[in-house]
């Protein structure tokens, strides 16, 4: 199998590196991946600025790629640029330190990764890691998930999100997006020159009890969830419904 690696902690991540190392197991493992820090920038791209790309000295047979961008401009390259004809079988983002449940896939750079590789037609899937920064469990399921998706692939625009709980994991589910709570916040600051400057965001405070949903399966089974998302955002069931509405110009259809 080829595989093309990504991430949005960074290229010397340790969470990348075992993932791809993880994944070297199982046959040839491109590392294409953002050159600094870029949590929660989700599908940003860049498109008003010139990309600068580097290769990095390889981990034994696993080549290395730096891009100074976001984690979706670091999978297109990687598939656009770096690979060029070489397809790879399987995109893999991660291995994220800490979550990505709930809304948290909206924001999420880990995600976007995966959801780029899927943009570009190849089976993709996001994994993160909660509270440790012990990345064994994590990485060894994420070859078992690369094999069978390798062996059965995806539905076209499909990708998979995974969480792995601290510890020895309970097993893992098939399971959907659940809900989080954050306390809302935003600070203010001031810099030493007198200018205010503002931290939003806030620590989570609960998730909701949702039966089958990822925060579930994660915070009370302490199990691996396994999401499967999708690109198309369609409220399919509030099309007939929207079509009813004294809208003007509507065409039903």
């Amino acid at each position: 199998m080829r595989f093309l690696v990504s991430n949005d902690d960074g290229v010397e991540a340790a969470g990348l590196r075992a993932l791809a190392e993880s994944l070297a197991t199982l046959g040839q493992v491109t590392v294409c991946a953002p050159d600094r820090e870029q949590s929660a920038t989700s599908r940003s791209i860049s498109l008003h600025r010139p990309l600068r790309i580097e290769q990095l000295p390889s981990w034994g047979e696993i080549e290395r790629w730096a891009v100074d961008g976001t984690p979706t401009d670091a999978v297109y390259v990687g598939l656009n640029h770096v690979l060029k004809g070489r397809r790879p079988d399987v995109v893999a983002s991660g291995i994220n330190r800490g979550p990505n449940l709930a809304n948290d896939v909206h924001y999420s750079g880990t995600v976007a990764a995966a959801m780029e590789g899927c943009v570009g037609g190849v089976p993709s899937f996001a994994i993160s890691l909660i509270r440790t920064r012990d990345y064994g469990h994590a990485a060894r399921f994420a070859a078992h998930l690369a094999r069978q998706i390798g062996q059965h692939g995806l539905p076209p625009g499909t990708l998979l999100n995974v969480n792995v709980p601290p510890g020895e994991p309970a097993g893992a589910e098939i399971t959907r997006i659940g809900r989080r709570s954050y306390l809302a916040s935003v600070v203010e600051k001031l810099d030493p020159r007198g200018r205010a400057y503002y931290w939003i965001g806030g620590d989570e405070q609960a998730h909701e009890n949702v039966p089958g949903s990822d925060c579930n399966a994660v915070f009370d089974s302490k199990r691996i969830s396994v999401t499967p998302l999708h690109l198309d955002l369609t409220r399919h069931e509030l099309v007939e419904e929207l079509k009813r509405w004294d809208l003007p110009g509507l065409v039903s259809r």
